[in-house]
């Protein structure tokens, strides 16, 4: 298939996805392979992403939810139940590199996309699935949502105020976390491809890639017995590490070890702290939180969370204002991170957020914006129908 203008190199350079997935943590994974390079071919249902329909907000009329996720791709809309579009889309993944498609386990086994039914004729095919809760018989019956898996891992149970009601997280962070796991999944097995000879299927569901993600409070569990509960803000096992409010709002202070600590102690004038039993080491802190907070907190009261934030910084201690979302991409700007990218060229272009990867031999590419629906549809069919090489 033609491009203009020609994309940068990038690692993944010459690779076919097939992308069957949609929502957020697939389309999410096959973004971050197209920004790196990878040829991706979005297969949309009639009636497009359900995320097209997800708004506000919007920019030029589209959702800026589908926007975040699927730059670098083609778009081709099929039906599996016309035989005609179901041949295309077997076509395609005959052959694409990767498949990635998060429908409820076996559903494409119907349609022959299937990984075994795919395979047989693809065998050096990568086919990755994404689902809630695994292909086993009791998990291919739960619809796999990101909210219901924050609820049932016990993510809620650990966020919001002790005394308050559980909260989900601000963004679907299971999908999201679930779309990292798929790509990781991937790239394993185009590794072992490459001794191999041989494609395999990648299984990521929401569940396990939550219960990984929660890391040190299931651990807690599993390896100690402990079931954890929620403490608002603060850390179960360090302090200070949370929100203490200075003279105007809260800032963020962090003592990751005795050290920090010390020079936290000596930054806020009270360097008696850092040799004062109660709070020596790191246990003693978390112990003996309630006593030590109102003494730093009595510091932090008497200067702006700008000026603590300076100087707290400065001597090597970790710190943060808590900012909106715009404040977040401010601060990325100031500190060089050039956090937002233009993504396409001349009409189509748009701002995007970057790869968060860098190289130093190679580029994540921002050429192509996310496509409308069957934008590139005749393309695809044209390309599919040419004698494969």
């Amino acid at each position: 298939m033609s491009d203009a203008p020609e994309s940068k190199h990038g690692p993944l350079d010459g690779l076919l996805v097939a992308d069957l997935s949609r929502i957020l943590a697939g389309p999410y994974a096959t973004m971050l392979m197209g920004d790196l390079g990878a040829e991706v071919v979005k297969v949309e249902g009639p009636q497009g992403d359900d995320t097209r329909s997800w708004q506000p907000p919007v920019r030029d009329g589209v959702s800026t939810y589908f926007l975040g996720v699927n730059r670098n791709k083609r778009s081709i809309a099929l039906d599996f139940k016309d035989a005609a579009d179901l041949e295309v889309a077997r076509k395609l993944v005959a052959r694409a590199d990767i498949v990635l498609e998060n429908f409820k386990p076996g559903a494409l086994e119907r349609f022959g996309l299937d990984y075994a039914t795919v395979s047989a004729t693809n065998p050096g095919v990568v086919y990755a699935s994404i689902s809630g809760f695994g292909s086993g018989e009791q998990g291919a019956k739960l619809p796999g949502y990101d909210l219901i898996v924050q609820a049932i891992s016990g993510l809620m149970s650990l966020t919001g105020d002790p005394d308050g009601q559980p909260f989900r997280a601000g963004i679907s962070v299971f999908d999201v976390l679930a779309g990292l796991h798929a790509t990781i999944g991937v790239l394993s097995a185009l590794q072992d491809r490459h001794r191999t000879g041989r494609g395999q299927h990648v299984e990521v569901n929401l569940l396990s890639s939550a219960l990984s993600g929660l890391v040190n409070q299931s651990s807690a569990y599993v390896a100690g017995g402990t079931v954890p509960f929620r403490m608002g803000n603060s850390h179960p096992s360090l302090f200070p590490y949370e929100p203490l409010p200075c003279s105007d709002r809260d800032l963020i202070v962090t003592a990751g070890n005795n050290g920090q600590f010390r020079k936290l102690t000596e930054v806020l004038g009270v360097p008696e702290l850092a040799d004062d039993p109660r709070f020596a080491r790191n246990e003693d802190r978390t112990a003996n939180r309630d006593e030590l907070r109102p003494l730093l907190v009595e510091r932090l009261a008497t200067r702006t969370a700008q000026e603590w934030f300076e100087d707290i910084i400065g001597a090597g201690v970790p710190c943060g204002p808590i900012n909106t979302v715009d404040g977040g991409v401010a601060f990325a700007e100031k500190i060089g991170l050039d956090p937002v990218v233009t993504v396409g060229s001349g009409d189509a272009a748009l701002p995007g957020v970057r790869h968060p990867i860098r190289f130093s031999d190679a580029e994540a590419r921002y050429d192509r914006p996310p496509p409308a629906l069957d934008e590139h549809g005749d393309e695809i069919r044209a390309w599919l129908n040419e004698e494969t090489p």
